[in-house]
């Protein structure tokens, strides 16, 4: 595609997604202190968001996820939280750093999303504490328990932490595995994914310019969380790495929707 061309179907995206977030902000602003109801938005606001981005979703195998379960999945970079929230209504666990990112901090403030800095041990059982009254409103919590991003190629060990009010309330706990597809000549672990030193912004305006993108979320079964904690994070490491291995394909194969992922309709 010729360079004016990309340029402006970038601007034309940025634009969008851009009204998609102040609409969503509005939105929210009258929700400030229903936790359900901003997940809600957050779900409606996502699926906008993907559509203007120019991303289809797939989901492979059936999603146990009632109301209320803690959802465990590898993490490849900020377009997780948009494809993760677009298939239902979701809180995130977030790293601290995610509060200060343009658009996507402010958004996921906005949300409902809590912050964690695993530097300091406290601060992980301050947060692990708010999980409760998600649960009970029926929302969904979102846990990326590698504790950073990647590249997507492998499923980096579980860091068990977070799972203490899980384990404690035997709350249901739903592994995922996440990944994605680009057409030819396009290289997801550089072009989707967002890791390393690399700055958000200009990763996120590249990512404007790509033509399409495939997402795919691999469900597991559930179970209720129950035991050592540790031993429970090495299981879902375990499961989700499975997952993982059973999605991770050819990127182009991948773009191309084999007919055993069933595509999410975003109405």
């Amino acid at each position: 595609m010729s360079a004016p061309l990309s340029f402006f179907r970038a601007t034309g995206r940025l634009l969008a997604f851009a009204w998609v977030l102040v609409s969503a902000a509005v939105a929210l602003a009258w929700h400030r202190r229903d936790l359900a109801a901003r997940a809600r938005w957050l779900h409606v606001a996502c699926r906008r968001a993907l559509r203007v981005l120019g991303v289809r979703c797939f989901a492979v195998g059936t999603a146990s996820v009632g109301p209320g379960t803690i959802i465990v999945a590898n993490h490849v970079g900020y377009l997780d939280i948009l494809v993760l929230a677009a298939t239902r209504p979701v809180v995130f666990v977030a790293k601290r750093e995610v509060a200060s990112w343009p658009l996507f901090g402010w958004f996921a403030r906005g949300a409902g999303t809590r912050f964690v800095d695993r530097e300091r041990r406290g601060d992980v059982a301050r947060v692990a504490a708010e999980f409760a009254p998600a649960i009970a409103a029926g929302v969904s919590v979102v846990l990326f328990l590698e504790g950073t991003s990647t590249d997507g190629r492998t499923v980096k060990p579980f860091k068990s932490s977070l799972l203490a009010p899980a384990v404690a309330a035997h709350w249901v706990v739903v592994p995922a595995a996440l990944s994605y597809g680009l057409p030819a000549g396009h290289d997801v672990a550089e072009e989707v994914c967002w890791w390393g030193d690399r700055t958000l912004l200009p990763h996120l305006l590249h990512l404007f310019t790509l033509p399409r993108i495939a997402a795919y979320v691999a469900w597991g079964a559930a179970e209720p969380a129950g035991g050592d904690r540790k031993a429970l994070a090495a299981r879902l490491h375990a499961h989700v790495s499975r997952l993982h291995t059973a999605l991770h394909k050819d990127p182009q194969e991948m773009f191309a929707a084999p007919t055993s992922a069933g595509e999410i309709a975003f109405t």
